[in-house]
C-alpha cells in the first residue's frame, strides 16, 4: 500500500452501470446512489422458463448485448438484431425471479422483449425488472449489522476495483504472451485511482464529498471470480488466460483460496447523492 496509517486520497477513475444483469456495461460520467447501489444497475435480468436468472457463465454471448440509457427508455442492441426499446416507466405482469438462492418479486417486460432475447441467445428467455418494493439483502456474514440492499447483482450493491489492479494483471498477461484486457471484463461500479495494485483489498471505508452530502462506502468482502472475466466482451467467446493468470497471485485466504479481484461494498451514507468521475475521496485502511 501507499501507506499504513491514516487516510489515503483516492479518485474516481470510472463509473459503470450494468442495467441488464450479465449484459454489457455502460461507462457513465455520473450516477445516482440509491438503496440498492447505483440507479439502474442490475435493475433488469434475463430469466429462463423457471424464472432463474441466466448469466454469461452459461450464455457468454450476453456480453454482446449493449444497453444505452435514454431519458425515457433503455435501448438494447446486439449483432444482427434490430434495436429493442424498453420503457423505463412501464412494466407488465408481476412475476417471481430467482438470482442465486434468492427468489424475489419482479415484473415481466413483455413478449417483444422476451422474443428479442430468445432469438439472440437461442434459448427461451424473458426479461424481468426488479420490483423496487422488494428488499433483497446482502449476506450478514460480511455486512454485519448493516442491512445492505441489492437488486439483481450477484450479492452486494457495489463492486470496487482499481486501475492499478488492472495494470498489474495486464503486466502479467503480457509477460505470459497474452493480450491486455479491459476493466469491462470485471464489471465493477467504481474504478479508483490512487491505490497500489489491488490496494482496494485493504480498505475499510471511502468517503466522497458529493454536492448533496457525504457518500460513505464500506468495503466488506473480496469479490471471488468465476469464468466471466475470461469472456471476451468484443466477441462473446470464452478463454482461459485471465483466470489462469489471476490464479497465480490472487488466491485469497479470506475465501478459502478462491481467486479474487475487486471488493464488494455497501452504502453506509449518501442515498440520493450523485457521484461523478474525477471526484476525490478519503479512504481508510482496515488495519490502520
Amino acid at each position: 500500500m501507499s501507506g499504513t496509517q491514516g487516510d489515503l486520497e483516492v479518485r474516481i477513475a470510472a463509473l459503470h452501470l450494468h442495467p441488464v444483469k450479465s449484459c454489457c456495461g455502460i461507462a457513465v460520467d455520473e450516477v445516482l446512489v440509491i438503496e440498492t447501489g447505483f440507479e439502474f444497475d442490475r435493475a433488469w435480468a434475463v430469466v429462463d422458463e423457471r424464472g432463474v436468472a441466466v448469466t454469461q457463465r452459461e450464455l457468454p454471448r450476453m456480453a454482446l448485448i449493449q444497453p444505452t440509457l435514454k431519458h425515457t427508455d433503455m435501448v438494447l442492441r446486439a449483432p444482427g438484431m434490430l434495436s429493442l426499446h424498453v420503457a423505463l416507466d412501464t412494466v407488465e405482469a408481476p412475476v417471481k425471479a430467482t438470482v442465486w438462492n434468492d427468489t424475489v418479486k419482479a415484473y415481466d417486460m413483455g413478449d417483444l422483449a422476451a422474443q428479442w432475447f430468445s432469438d439472440f441467445l437461442a434459448r427461451k428467455l424473458r426479461l424481468v425488472r426488479f420490483d423496487p418494493e422488494q428488499r433483497r439483502l446482502a449476506n450478514p456474514r460480511w455486512t454485519g449489522p448493516i442491512e445492505a440492499e441489492t437488486a439483481f447483482a450477484d450479492a452486494y450493491p457495489l463492486l470496487v476495483t482499481s486501475t492499478a489492479g488492472l495494470a498489474e494483471l495486464n503486466r502479467r498477461l503480457a509477460a505470459a504472451g497474452h493480450a491486455a484486457v479491459t476493466m469491462q471484463r470485471f464489471r465493477p461500479n467504481l474504478v479508483l485511482d490512487g491505490l497500489d495494485a489491488n490496494g482496494e483489498d485493504h480498505l475499510d471505508e471511502i468517503v466522497f464529498d458529493a454536492p448533496e452530502g457525504p457518500v460513505r462506502l464500506k468495503l466488506v468482502k473480496p469479490c471471488d471470480r468465476c469464468t466471466v472475466p475470461d469472456v471476451d466482451p468484443a466477441t462473446g467467446v470464452p478463454g482461459h488466460a485471465v483466470g489462469d493468470t489471476l490464479s497465480a497471485y490472487r488466491a485469497d485466504a479470506r475465501l478459502d483460496g478462491a481467486i479474487t479481484f475487486g471488493m464488494n461494498a455497501v452504502i453506509l451514507e449518501g442515498i440520493e447523492a450523485t457521484l461523478k468521475t474525477g471526484m476525490t475521496g478519503q479512504a481508510s485502511f482496515k488495519f490502520a
